[in-house]
């Protein structure tokens, strides 16, 4: 059964207007900027935040059509991770695990003998009555899984579940999270800030800004066409609009570009900030594309530095440390950008 939601919240001046479908064993990540929409699309779908219109179906069952319709979340099948894990303080693990099934109608004992093939299934068989305060990170994060998918949820919402990791453990968890979730039979959703989670966990990426959907697909297709400035940012590319007429391409912001491969009309130009090279003095040789830029700002970013440009065609380009201190950049230097043709995306916009 496809879980079909037609996602309509007012609250206040901001509106969320937003359709979403889940098929069975299928992980969607839901990205956006703060203030996107994302928990109140999560919030709407476990039953906390009612619809001011629109519809959650799972199958031939309704969940919430106003003004008729309303299942309160205690009888929808939804299991949910926050982000904080929001495990029970005063309980064990073999405790916060069986919390949901007891809550169901499963007697005591029945309930602690799933949560302890839960809490092995996760790998934490020898902390059933460990406290939340005894665990690490990852650990919690671990005990709120199987919380949430002991009841056999047929919706699973993640939210952020990997937000409050160190960088150490969120890598090893990660791997964790994507093996369970390749098991579990159910409707996925995550919502995350993160890309690479997106990437690692998800079938599909939808994009909500403002409240709508601006782009979704396979995180392969997202990645390499973006169509808006936080996905661009999202997977670390450049992004522009413009025209093409063949091989040139006039950017909407002024300045223009060529492509290797010859379009027409209204389309995106993508590259890597790695692509741009920065010289002291103007280049020759290959490049079809040579401007002269100004440093707007450096910032270190993994193993380079991120160079933010202002000219023509402003954008960002990674360098080594080391040619930072050979051309003596800084803000305010004026340098030269090449670009291979070659090194261009372009697609219909």
């Amino acid at each position: 059964m496809t879980l079909i939601a037609d996602l309509r919240v007012t609250r206040g001046e901001f509106s969320l207007d937003l359709d979403l479908d889940l098929a069975p064993g299928e992980v969607v990540a839901l990205l956006g900027p703060n203030g996107a929409g994302k928990t109140t699309a999560l919030r709407a779908l476990a039953g906390l935040t009612p619809l001011t219109a629109g519809t959650i179906r799972l199958g031939d069952r309704v969940w919430d059509a106003p003004p008729r319709d309303f299942v309160p979340p205690e009888h929808r099948s939804v299991g949910v991770v926050f982000q904080d894990y929001l495990l029970f303080a005063h309980l064990d693990a073999l405790e916060n695990v069986a919390f949901g099934l007891r809550a169901r109608g499963l007697r005591r004992a029945a309930a602690r003998e799933r949560a302890t093939r839960w809490l092995e299934r996760v790998g934490l068989a020898d902390y059933t009555r460990a406290r939340p305060r005894a665990l690490s990170g990852g650990q919690a994060q671990r005990v709120a899984l199987a919380r949430a998918l002991a009841v056999e949820p047929e919706l699973l919402l993640l939210d952020e579940p990997l937000a409050a990791l160190d960088a150490a453990t969120r890598v090893r968890v990660r791997s964790e999270l994507a093996r369970h979730l390749g098991d579990y039979p159910g409707h996925t959703l995550l919502v995350t800030h993160d890309p690479l989670d997106a990437m690692v966990l998800a079938d599909r990426l939808v994009i909500v800004e403002d409240g709508t959907v601006v782009q979704q697909g396979p995180p392969g297709e997202v990645a390499r066409r973006p169509r808006s400035d936080y996905v661009a940012d999202l997977v670390g590319l450049n992004l522009f609009r413009g025209t093409a007429a063949g091989t040139l391409v006039r950017l909407d912001r002024g300045g223009r570009l060529t492509v290797a491969e010859p379009a027409t009309g209204p389309v995106h130009l993508t590259f890597a900030p790695s692509a741009v090279g920065l010289h002291p003095e103007r280049p020759a040789g290959s490049p079809r594309n040579i401007w002269p830029v100004t440093v707007a700002g450096l910032e270190q970013h993994a193993h380079t530095v991120r160079v933010r440009l202002d000219g023509a065609v402003p954008a960002l380009a990674d360098i080594t440390p080391a040619t930072v201190a050979d051309l003596r950049i800084r803000p305010g230097s004026e340098l030269w950008a090449a670009l291979k043709a070659t090194e261009i995306h372009c697609y219909p916009a």
